[in-house]
């Protein structure tokens, strides 16, 4: 069994700053990418940012700038430090990560619960 454990949403003010955090435990074997996906009222989920285990990273242009991407390998963590934040950006944001329980398992996508951030205008 794999977990995503998300913490660090809450209620910030337009231009404010928020950080999420996420940590993958249970039978890891190598995570791919991890990344961060928010769902908005009445949208669509949609890709926020994800980082690669080779580095690579891949932001939303809604983002781009204001919002960057880490991981902690050793810690199976990823990290979003969210700046500038604006009223739409307002959504519940979820982790997310391709995992591979075993040397001969299949990569499969794992989700978070959710972390409600909000921004006031």
């Amino acid at each position: 069994q794999v977990q995503l454990v998300e913490s660090g949403g809450g209620l910030v003010q337009s231009g404010g700053s928020l950080r999420l955090s996420c940590a993958a435990s249970g039978s890891i074997f190598s995570i791919n990418a991890m990344g961060w996906y928010r769902q908005a009222p009445g949208k669509q989920r949609e890709l926020v940012a994800s980082k690669s285990n080779g580095g690579g990273t891949n932001y939303a242009d809604s983002v781009k700038g204001r919002f960057t991407v880490s991981r902690d390998n050793a810690k199976n963590t990823v990290i979003l430090q969210m700046n500038s934040l604006k009223p739409e950006d307002t959504a519940v944001y979820y982790c997310n990560a391709a995992i591979l329980c075993g040397p001969f398992n299949t990569t499969r996508t794992y989700w978070g619960q959710g972390t409600q951030v909000t921004v006031s205008s």
